[in-house]
């Protein structure tokens, strides 16, 4: 049986690329650092402006693709993760820095594409210490798949070669799902979003809803209670408010129940202005939205709307 060729050898550069035992190097390869990643990342963003731009335009690779040896790739994200991330916005942050100097020199920077993407991947050819880079326009989904232009760096020179290879040839490396981030580009070259944004608001209850109704079939409706108020209610309800849950079916009266959970003794109440409410299998007065007669409700109860729609109450 003929042996499948290597990744290098299919591109024509297994000769120089790899090294046999006899021309190896010797000693430990330098180990992958977040360090080391952001300045690679940041050495083929200016290498790609200064082979791409023209005629007082800059342009610049919208997709990153950074490829290691399957042991350097899971020694560097193991016990870090999420480290990938913080690069990430890094080296975003630096982009942006960079198009504001060219932008503030009088060129023109357009992107090519509406977002940045960035892949960390691995090839069973790569051997340690070897690094590759893959750089793409992103023009759009419709254009017609080109040449894409690859560097390498072989360990014996230490320096930069670069090829124009067919999109087919990608068909080897592996990629991770915790190795792929995409960000919107924003034209105003800034960072959108807050480094320390403030900590989500804890829900106070989870209410899942059990339908009858044929596309619900063996499905569950959940809703997160954030606020301490809530009020249930159905189709006909033309209002869309945060405080709004709209259950999906015609069987719920509009509205249907409000809702409260009381801080000062951490219980739960509600009011029922549907047709027909039971809690727990005892039926619940029904009383006027302006003049609400209250009822405990027990966490992890059970509710039932017009002898129809189930309603679950939990503790989140």
């Amino acid at each position: 049986m003929t042996p499948t060729p290597s990744f290098w050898q299919r591109i024509g550069i297994q000769d120089w690329f790899l090294t046999n035992e006899n021309t190896a190097i010797t000693g430990k390869t330098a180990a992958l650092t977040p360090e080391v990643i952001y300045d690679y990342i940041i050495e083929k963003f200016r290498e790609s402006v200064n082979e791409l731009s023209f005629a007082g335009r800059v342009v610049f690779y919208h997709e990153f693709i950074i490829s290691f040896n399957a042991d350097d790739y899971h020694d560097f994200v193991e016990n870090k993760q999420g480290i990938f991330g913080l690069i990430v916005q890094e080296c975003v942050k630096k982009f942006y820095g960079i198009l504001r100097e060219y932008r503030a020199a009088g060129k023109v920077v357009a992107p090519t594409g509406s977002k940045w993407v960035f892949r960390l991947v691995s090839h069973p050819d790569y051997v340690r210490g070897d690094k590759g880079f893959i750089g793409k326009l992103l023009p759009g989904n419709n254009e017609k798949a080109e040449n894409l232009r690859v560097t390498f760096i072989p360990r014996q020179t230490g320096i930069a070669q670069t090829f124009d290879v067919n999109q087919d040839i990608l068909t080897g490396f592996t990629y991770y799902s915790d190795g792929y981030l995409e960000i919107p580009y924003d034209d105003e070259l800034e960072m959108t979003g807050d480094d320390n944004p403030p900590a989500k608001k804890q829900a106070v209850a989870r209410l899942e809803t059990i339908i009858p109704d044929k596309q619900f079939a063996g499905k569950k409706v959940e809703y997160l209670m954030q606020a301490d108020d809530l009020i249930v209610s159905g189709n006909d309800d033309p209002r869309d408010d945060a405080g709004i849950f709209k259950v999906p079916s015609d069987w719920v009266n509009a509205p249907h129940l409000h809702i409260r959970y009381n801080r000062a003794d951490g219980k739960f109440y509600l009011a029922s202005f549907g047709e027909v409410t039971t809690l727990n299998e005892v039926a619940v007065p029904r009383s006027d939205v302006n003049t609400p007669v209250w009822t405990e409700v027990p966490v992890n109860s059970r509710m039932l709307l017009n002898g129809i729609i189930g309603l679950n109450l939990f503790k989140a």
